[in-house]
């Protein structure tokens, strides 16, 4: 059983997906070619937003996202130290510093509450991150940083797709983020991207950044960055949206029929705050420690069933973040990242595969 059932999902778009990449290959323009302009349009539309700009990699898009805005050296970034390297990677590569605020221990997202009380004079962003497939406190988030006159990135790497209070992830703030990594909700066949926003500046610098700052050929307007995404990309891109409405309801079906079979179960389920869904980029369950999770673990691959941890670590505890630790305490995330473990999840996943996974999953726990 796959972890991310990708080649069943390539089999049930062949046909389209192979002609696309054929016509791209016809017509050669490998960079910056018509697909990419026809990607962004039917993306911005579908999130509801003025611009989308496509790029090499969910974590390029928050690089230029930070760019497009002026973070410069010494200037904080709030953000949750529970999440993959990149959200904090992209703040010290530019200088400044990530300033982590802990999370909601029921659904591992960021704590609005904790937020204004991490601002200091040199906070100039937060970047929240919508984990799991589910967004963040948006609104309140939005509502403090309107306050104190601060920038929202919306880390929506695992989100695309999902919906807070009838509006689109990647929609809600100053700028939206995410991924097409392969196993994200929508990816496509290597790295990929894109931005999201309704400023018609923030997406003019966010352009030309991503082309090495050029606001046109060989004239360098700004500091910028190789950042396109490939022209075949967003063709496979363009093919997955064909059937992407019936993955994102077959993930929260999924997602769904997990939740009720794990109920009678010594497990800790995620909670999907009733004004928002998940698209379940990873479907994460949370155990009593990490001596139950690697039990478990083994139980479960012995049984021919894959797992994942995602994260193992959080990021204020990495040997290259440590320094960044904030002097308040982060007991959230530190437990959790001993505690969550994630199952097989992806569209293709069927009725029959859960259910192994759940029998498998009682067998491991005895």
């Amino acid at each position: 059983m796959p972890f991310v059932d990708l080649q069943s999902q390539y089999l049930a778009l062949k046909s389209d997906i192979d002609a696309r990449i054929q016509r791209v290959l016809d017509h050669g323009q490998y960079i910056m070619g018509p697909e990419v302009n026809e990607l962004e349009q039917a993306l911005a539309s579908r999130v509801g937003v003025a611009h989308c700009v496509t790029v090499s990699s969910g974590t390029e898009g928050l690089l230029i996202a930070l760019m497009s805005l002026g973070i410069k050296p010494g200037d904080e970034v709030i953000t949750t130290p529970f999440t993959f390297a990149a959200t904090a990677e992209m703040i010290v590569l530019l200088g400044a510093v990530p300033v982590f605020v802990d999370i909601q221990p029921d659904t591992c997202n960021i704590e609005a509450a904790n937020i204004e009380a991490a601002i200091t004079t040199r906070t100039r962003a937060i970047m929240p991150v919508s984990l799991y497939g589910q967004v963040a406190d948006m609104d309140e988030i939005n509502a403090i940083a309107s306050r104190h006159g601060l920038a929202v990135i919306e880390d929506a790497a695992q989100s695309f797709g999902s919906t807070y209070k009838r509006r689109k992830s990647c929609g809600l703030s100053t700028w939206g983020v995410t991924s097409f990594f392969p196993s994200k909700p929508l990816g496509c066949y290597g790295d990929g991207g894109a931005m999201f926003t309704d400023d018609a500046a923030l997406a003019r610098a966010a352009r030309e950044i991503r082309v090495h700052g050029q606001s046109q050929r060989y004239t360098h307007t700004r500091i910028g960055v190789g950042g396109r995404m490939d022209t075949l990309q967003c063709a496979v891109v363009l093919s997955k949206l064909t059937r992407f409405d019936w993955e994102i309801e077959r993930r929260v079906a999924l997602g769904n029929r997990y939740q009720q079979q794990l109920a009678d179960l010594p497990v800790q389920r995620l909670t999907v705050r009733s004004d928002r869904d998940c698209v379940w980029a990873q479907f994460t369950v949370l155990l009593a420690d990490a001596t139950q999770r690697g039990a478990l673990q083994a139980g479960l691959s012995a049984q021919g069933v894959p797992t994942a941890i995602h994260y193992p670590r959080p990021m204020h505890q990495q040997p290259a973040y440590e320094k960044y630790a904030p002097s308040w305490p982060l007991p959230f995330s530190e437990a959790v990242s001993r505690r969550v473990m994630s199952l097989p999840m992806s569209a293709d996943l069927t009725d029959k595969q859960q259910d192994r996974v759940v029998s498998a999953l009682k067998v491991a726990i005895g």
